[in-house]
């Protein structure tokens, strides 16, 4: 042990990082995998540099392997970061595991293989697991330096949990996969495969067949219905936003922003700054006959116009008095939709879910001093998205199926109908809603 401690040491490899990331953000991917085709990786990561060389004697494919898979990982990134990152996070996992645990290459493993990496998802090695989200890589003194508290899977304690108790810490024993994970694992690597069968660089893809005799795959013949707010409880989120912004202005943009979320049936992204749009105010539009839409930029890189209901327009007009601004916007207008208070430019999607979670968090302390006990204990589980979804299960008793989906940016109606519609669950809740005990 001594020994296998001291040549950790002698090329560099902290002894606590048995565990080290591979893979830089979407920006620097390319510029990674140029410096590990050029050998320049000892002077831009030397930490990863060293752990490449570690493991060199016994997985010699390594490093082709790694620059294979960074190159897989931006063709898959440039279209969504967060695509990017789901696939990142997964592919991560597996160089890793087949690295350190098999000392195999990606593509020397057997469909055995795959079975046992599924079962290490499903209860990884404690060392693997840390109890927050780190970044990967932290620069010094024109380093990128792999941080020694990141690991590739996180215990997340539930919201309500941290709400109700701050000191509250995540176990790592408490660890598991939820079932979208899980799922997702499956996904990414088979996408992997069979590029890398396009390729021509492997010829198998076992994954589909490990997926179909996978036993913590749980089959659900329904789809659950979306996380919503009761109308109690948006009526305490809008109404206790409001009169704040009543008597102080700077919270305005908190009433702006859980309005548009939840009228205009917005994704976080939708609203916020990111590579590739930046919401100003013109892209608030009117047509010839009066109608107004929101111009927004969702997911698969697609725009779309959104309807504005007329009591939506309140709130966009107070919120462009309160900035100094005309009451309703122009064409021309190439100002950022949601100013930061200190810099320039949209805020980004963590800030818009911080300012959200201050109009939870209102709403929570009003209920609870209004004795709704319980109302108030299920919004500390409420994240930003259940905006959208309220807004959309509210109108969908009442809007056309293709118009609500047209809205929502969702491909197929089907999809809509399956997460908002459901009639046959409320149908069969409402029948059974006066069952005797």
């Amino acid at each position: 042990m001594f020994f296998i401690i001291i040549k950790l040491l002698d090329i560099g490899f902290n002894i606590d990082m048995l565990v080290t990331p591979l893979i830089d953000t979407f920006d620097n991917v390319k510029s990674q995998r140029r410096s590990l085709t050029n050998n320049d990786l000892h002077d831009d990561y030397p930490q990863l540099h060293s752990f490449l060389m570690s493991i060199e004697s016994k997985v010699p494919t390594a490093n082709t392997e790694l620059s294979f898979v960074m190159e897989f990982l931006y063709l898959m990134g440039r279209k969504s970061n967060g695509t990017y990152l789901r696939f990142r996070n997964e592919v991560e996992r597996w160089c890793l595991y087949c690295w350190q645990h098999h000392e195999k290459g990606i593509f020397e493993v057997t469909r055995k293989d795959i079975e046992s990496y599924i079962d290490f998802v499903y209860q990884p090695d404690k060392s693997w697991i840390g109890t927050s989200v780190q970044q990967r890589f932290v620069i010094k003194n024109g380093q990128l330096l792999s941080n020694i508290k990141w690991r590739p899977f996180v215990v997340k304690i539930a919201k309500s949990l941290t709400k109700k108790d701050p000191l509250k810490l995540a176990v790592i024993d408490e660890y598991r996969p939820s079932q979208e994970s899980l799922v997702s694992t499956f996904t990414v690597l088979s996408v992997l495969y069979q590029h890398a069968q396009m390729e021509e660089v492997c010829d198998k893809n076992y994954v589909p067949v490990v997926k179909k005799s996978c036993p913590y795959l749980i089959k659900q013949v329904q789809r659950k219905t979306p996380d919503t707010l009761s109308q109690l409880q948006w009526e305490y989120v809008l109404g206790i936003t409001r009169d704040t912004a009543d008597k102080d202005p700077a919270f305005e943009r908190n009433l702006f922003i859980v309005a548009t979320l939840k009228s205009l049936y917005l994704r976080v992204s939708e609203l916020s700054q990111h590579a590739k749009w930046s919401p100003t105010m013109s892209d608030f539009s009117v047509d010839s006959d009066g109608f107004w839409y929101l111009t927004v930029f969702g997911k698969g890189n697609k725009i779309r116009d959104v309807t504005v209901p007329s009591a939506y327009m309140p709130y966009l007009k107070r919120y462009r008095v309160y900035r100094g601004l005309s009451s309703l916007p122009s064409p021309d207008e190439d100002i950022s939709m949601l100013n930061k208070l200190r810099g320039n430019g949209n805020l980004t999607s963590r800030q818009i879910r911080r300012i959200v979670e201050q109009s939870f968090d209102l709403a929570i302390n009003a209920l609870q001093r209004d004795d709704f006990d319980d109302d108030a204990n299920y919004l500390m589980a409420a994240t930003t998205h259940w905006l959208r979804h309220t807004g959309a299960t509210e109108d969908a008793g009442s809007r056309p199926l293709k118009h609500l989906a047209d809205e929502l940016g969702h491909a197929s109606s089907e999809t809509t109908d399956k997460n908002y519609i459901q009639s046959n669950i409320k149908d069969r809740a409402r029948s059974g809603l006066l069952r005797k005990v």
